[in-house]
């Protein structure tokens, strides 16, 4: 249930370049961090494991889901407008997003750096280029 290497590779080039982020091993798959906070976290739903993931996401796999956190107006719609978004029953501004291959990296890049400026604490937030609006 490894994350494809291709994947793992362009999201750890996104989180990685966020200010005092870093990466480690989760329970499943891999997750970024800053201080203790999670901002992004990727694994693999295969055969309907893990089944939390499964569920949430309503596949068996096999898939690549990511998940990341969200606020204000764009938290609602992320978890409201369906494949590939996903709204997670465990966390309230957590959103997933299954990885499929016409995924928009530059729409995943925004989001996780939004996620990242939610968990990070003011002053990292504010070093973050954000695009106007």
């Amino acid at each position: 249930m490894d994350v494809p290497a291709g994947v793992l590779g362009r999201l750890r080039g996104i989180c990685l370049g966020l200010p005092e982020a870093y990466e480690e091993v989760a329970w499943v798959g891999v997750r970024w961090r800053v201080r203790t906070r999670t901002f992004a976290h990727v694994l693999t739903v295969e055969g309907g494991r893990p089944a939390a993931f499964a569920r949430a996401a309503g596949t068996e796999g096999p898939c690549t889901i990511l998940t990341f956190r969200s606020e204000g107006p764009e938290l609602d719609v992320l978890r409201r407008s369906g494949p590939p978004f996903f709204g997670p029953p465990w966390g309230p501004d957590v959103v997933g997003m299954v990885l499929g291959p016409n995924i928009d990296w530059s729409e995943v890049a925004e989001l996780i750096t939004e996620s990242f400026c939610a968990r990070a604490p003011m002053t990292l937030a504010r070093q973050v280029e954000r695009p106007p609006g």
